[in-house]
């Protein structure tokens, strides 16, 4: 198997690199695993490392001065956060959590640097991810301020199968009600009855095995 083709089964952005890269890039990866319920990094930590769920589910947040518990986002499988961390070498701003039991990959700053350097289609790549999640954290202003308990559900769930933050997702994610409300900031009852009232919607579908999205644009346009 190729370096590339070995990146690939973990790294969506594999495609962007050229083979040389590609294993470059490989050998600067190390694997681990958390435990669900388990930080991975404190705010304030040092985590100097390019961090991507293979499998599992993340939670970043922080609590404020006041106290106030505030959920920035979710990260699924396929999904890679904290470039701006890295390049700027500095403490993480966030709390890490492992929301279930996850296994993460963790490229080195040495390794992220010399691709962000040298590496015309990573850098690229970086531009199109950077540019979706600022578009996410304004949303979540405007949610959180505006919206609705339902309409926050939808967009935490719609965001958890962003085409270009998570390309592999498809329509169907294995989550429990529990581990929504703990994104969106809610309570489960209240998290659990705003899924209902989307599912009442057509616009998506629940089993026991997760959640399958019917109709991603109006899912994520919810109350909008």
């Amino acid at each position: 198997m190729s370096a590339k083709a070995d990146l690939r089964q973990i790294a969506f952005w594999a495609d962007s690199l050229t083979e040389e890269e590609a294993a470059r890039a490989r050998k600067g990866i190390t694997e681990r695993h958390y435990a669900a319920g388990s930080y991975i990094c404190h705010r304030g930590d040092r985590l100097d490392a390019w961090t991507g769920v293979i499998t599992g589910l993340l939670k970043i947040s922080a609590i404020s001065r006041q106290g106030k518990a505030m959920t920035f986002a979710g990260v699924g499988p396929g999904g890679w956060f904290g470039e701006g961390t890295v390049i700027k070498n500095e403490a993480r701003k966030y709390d890490l959590v492992a929301l279930r039991d996850s296994r993460v990959a963790l490229m080195n700053r040495a390794t992220f640097l010399w691709l962000f350097e040298t590496s015309v289609g990573f850098n690229r790549f970086l531009v199109h991810q950077l540019n979706e999640r600022m578009g996410q954290f304004i949303a979540t202003i405007e949610h959180d301020r505006i919206h609705d308990p339902t309409a926050r559900v939808a967009r935490n769930l719609a965001w958890l199968f962003n085409p270009v933050l998570y390309p592999r997702t498809g329509t169907h994610i294995e989550i429990t009600q529990e581990e929504l409300a703990l994104l969106a900031g809610l309570s489960r009852q209240i998290a659990n009855k705003a899924l209902q009232t989307l599912e009442e919607a057509g616009l998506i579908a629940i089993d026991r095995g997760g959640i399958t999205v019917v109709d991603l644009q109006a899912l994520a346009n919810y109350g909008g």
